[in-house]
């Protein structure tokens, strides 16, 4: 029996306002535990919340990204349930009025382009943390989380495969780094996925049993939680058995998952309308300014990158999938005006060093990237030359002609200089010499490479070839 995976995810994007979304505490990461919390976010009797302006704005910027409708009533509502991170005993959220409905985004997956819808797009607050105690059972509550504004991104079950799955996770990321309203860190879980997923025989509708995983915390740890659920779910099916409804917890040391609750209904969390806050009313003007203000999102900017600068799909794709990539990308095109030299240093020299790092961890500036290709355009140092000093200047920052004159890196272009030496390689290889005159070209090869060793890679190529070429063929 064949089977079609049906994959759904719910996205908490941490929006990157300064103060948290309904008081004035700050959101900043890494504080000691419990010093950015006040009665209001902590809960105390008697207080009032006060919705932050900037996360209304940063929630209508995703939903008109995302070509989503934008409803100018919505409502906030109380969830209940009890959790020791949760102080107020009720998380502010919204439920059956959310701020933003029936959006979409494409993917492209093995060449083929697919929409995935967008169910709904709603504001909330973040819960607290428990930190656990590996020493003794005991575990302690940092509020300082608790309060920080939130946006709930819930998919439709569009998904067919967990390489879907994974490409619209990266591009609803994308999306929220462009707009610069969310900075995507899902090691510091400002950027989580949850992920629901069910089996069902092929051509048939009704969904299957699902299964939701919790506790993802990268792309490759989503990518590989979900294969193993399509195979685990599979193997059960084919041996006759069901799929037990679950929350699972991704174990990335075993690869496996686990099982965190079992035979789990649908929960009750006795929503109703918050009666501290007012309904969100958005007037149109103040929508049609916000779009007025988006950035260039990632699909535009590929589309232009392969019409202004003449990139295949491939790298454009690479180039933009991050908005920090794209601007080095163009700062540093600017700087020497070659975007095809500099696409394909990016492409393989820059990629490799970074190592999956962020761009914005680089040591060389875009600009000292431009001034290094231009020295290889004006003959300054050879292309082979220019990756050694590429790698100085990762490792130490300094600018390409400083390394350049540190380490006596000049490139030799005179020919009264190189041509002594070309002699001399002639005369002390005359059978590789006869053999060139015989119709072996691609010795050629050899006797520049004898000229590279000897100048320790310095002498220029091109002049190199100009004088073997004239010398052997006396």
């Amino acid at each position: 029996m064949e089977f079609e995976t049906v994959i759904g995810l719910e996205i908490h994007a941490q929006l990157k306002t300064k103060s948290k979304i309904f008081c004035g505490c700050s959101t900043e990461f890494g504080a000691p535990p419990n010093s950015h919390t006040c009665p209001v976010c902590l809960g105390m009797p008697g207080v009032l919340p006060v919705l932050n302006r900037k996360v209304v704005e940063y929630s209508i910027k995703m939903g008109l990204a995302t070509d989503s409708t934008i409803n100018s009533f919505n409502q906030f509502a109380r969830k209940n349930y009890f959790y020791p991170d949760l102080p107020k005993g009720y998380q502010t959220s919204q439920f059956d009025l959310p701020i933003v409905e029936f959006g979409k985004v494409e993917i492209e997956v093995d060449g083929e382009t697919k929409v995935i819808g967008i169910t709904r797009m709603h504001m909330e607050e973040d819960a607290g943390k428990l930190m656990h105690d590996d020493r003794e059972p005991v575990s302690y509550v940092d509020l300082n989380r608790t309060g920080t504004p939130l946006l709930e991104i819930v998919s439709e079950p569009d998904m067919r495969s967990p390489d879907e799955a994974y490409a619209y996770l990266r591009k609803i990321h994308a999306i929220l780094r462009y707009l610069d309203i969310c900075d995507g860190n899902m090691q510091e879980g400002s950027f989580r996925c949850d992920a629901n997923i069910s089996l069902r025989p092929v051509g048939q509708e009704e969904l299957g049993t699902r299964t939701e995983l919790k506790n993802m915390n990268s792309f490759k740890n989503v990518q590989a939680a979900l294969e193993y659920e399509v195979r685990r779910q599979r193997d059960i099916l084919l041996d006759g058995g069901q799929i037990s409804q679950a929350t699972l917890l991704w174990d990335a040391n075993r690869n496996r998952t686990e099982s965190m609750r079992s035979k789990e209904e649908a929960h009750d969390y006795r929503y109703f309308p918050c009666p501290d806050l007012i309904p969100v009313v958005i007037e149109k003007e103040w929508v049609e300014k916000i779009r007025e203000s988006l950035p260039e999102l990632p699909d535009a900017r590929r589309e232009r990158f392969v019409s202004e600068y003449e990139l295949p799909e491939y790298d454009a794709s690479i180039l933009t999938a991050s908005r920090d990539l794209a601007d080095y990308f163009e700062a540093a095109v600017t700087s020497c005006g070659n975007a095809k030299k500099v696409s394909n240093w990016m492409m393989t020299e820059l990629l490799r060093e970074l190592k999956g790092e962020d761009v914005t961890t680089c040591r060389i500036q875009p600009e000292q990237l431009g001034a290094l290709l231009q020295m290889i355009d004006k003959g300054t140092i050879s292309g082979k030359i220019a990756k050694t000093v590429f790698l100085e200047m990762m490792a130490s920052g300094k600018d390409p002609e400083e390394v350049v004159k540190e380490k006596n890196l000049i490139q030799v272009s005179d020919e009264g200089e190189l041509l002594t030496m070309v002699q001399q390689i002639i005369l002390d290889n005359p059978e590789q010499a006869a053999d060139f005159k015989g119709g072996k070209s691609k010795l050629m090869g050899y006797f520049v490479g004898q000229l590279m060793q000897q100048t320790k890679g310095k002498a220029n190529p091109k002049v190199a070839n100009e004088l073997f070429a004239r010398e052997l063929n006396k």
